[in-house]
C-alpha cells in the first residue's frame, strides 16, 4: 500500500512526459495495472459513445446544439446573408436545417466503427493516453476512426440529401441567390462539407464527456472510473 501511495505522490513531482510514462509503468499489479487502466479508458470512450454520440442521432442533435451544429460553408455564408437582406431568412434557415438533419441520419452510422476502435486500445496507448491531455483519449479514437467514418457518413449523407429534400431546397436557394444581381455565382461540394462537420461534431461530443470524467470527480461513476483517473488527477 506505501509503494502504491508513493508511486501516485511522485506522479505529482515530476515535469516530464517520460518521467510520468515510467511511474505508471512502476505501479505495482496489485494496484492499478496495465490491464485496469486500458479498462478505464474503454469505459470512459464507451460512456462518452453512449452519453453523447447517441445524443447527436436525434432529431434536432445537431442543429439544437450550438456546440456542433453546421452553418453554412464559408463560402456561402455571403448566400445566408443575401437571403435574409431580401427577406428569403426562412428559406437560409431551412437550408441549415437540412444540413444538421443530414448529419444527423449518418451519426447513426457510427457506434459500431467506435465500438472495434475502442477494443482495440493496447496498454502503451493507455498508458499515453492517461497521462495525456484533457481529449487524448477522443484524439486516440479519432486517429483510429476518421477514415472509416468519413466513407461511412458520406453516401449516408447525400442520400439524406433526397431522402429529406435537401437537395431540393438547396437547388432552389443557391439558384435564387444567383439571380441576385452582380453576385458571383457559388455551386460547393455541400456533402463533403457536411461529412466533415458531422466528424467533428462526433469527436467534439466525446471530448466532452471524456474532460468531465478527467476533471469532475462526480462523473467517474463507477469504481474503475474512480481508480484510474485518480492516477491523474
Amino acid at each position: 500500500m506505501k509503494k502504491i501511495i508513493v508511486a501516485i505522490v511522485g506522479l505529482f513531482m515530476l515535469n516530464s512526459c517520460a518521467e510520468l510514462q515510467q511511474v505508471v509503468n512502476q505501479l505495482p499489479q496489485g494496484g492499478i495495472g496495465n490491464a485496469d487502466i486500458a479498462a478505464g479508458l474503454r469505459q470512459a470512450l464507451d460512456f462518452g459513445i453512449d452519453k453523447q454520440v447517441k445524443k447527436l442521432t436525434l432529431k434536432d442533435g445537431f442543429y439544437k446544439n450550438e456546440l456542433v451544429k453546421i452553418l453554412m460553408p464559408e463560402e456561402l455564408r455571403k448566400v445566408d446573408k443575401a437571403l435574409r437582406d431580401i427577406g428569403l431568412g426562412s428559406l437560409a434557415d431551412d437550408g441549415i436545417k437540412m444540413l444538421n438533419r443530414a448529419a444527423e441520419d449518418a451519426v447513426k452510422e457510427a457506434t459500431p466503427i467506435f465500438v472495434n476502435a475502442v477494443k482495440d486500445i493496447t496498454f502503451d496507448d493507455a498508458r499515453n493516453i492517461l497521462l495525456g491531455a484533457d481529449n487524448a483519449a477522443t484524439q486516440y479514437l479519432q486517429g483510429k476512426t476518421t477514415t472509416d467514418l468519413y466513407n461511412k457518413f458520406q453516401p449516408v449523407i447525400q442520400n439524406s440529401f433526397s431522402k429529406v429534400g435537401a437537395d431540393r431546397i438547396w437547388t432552389n436557394l443557391i439558384e435564387r441567390y444567383n439571380t441576385i444581381p452582380f453576385v458571383n455565382k457559388v455551386n460547393p461540394d455541400l456533402t463533403d462539407y457536411v461529412t466533415n462537420e458531422a466528424l467533428k461534431g462526433v469527436y467534439t461530443m466525446i471530448a466532452v464527456e471524456e474532460k468531465k470524467i478527467r476533471t469532475k470527480v462526480n462523473s467517474r461513476t463507477t469504481d474503475l472510473l474512480k481508480r484510474v483517473f485518480a492516477l491523474q488527477d
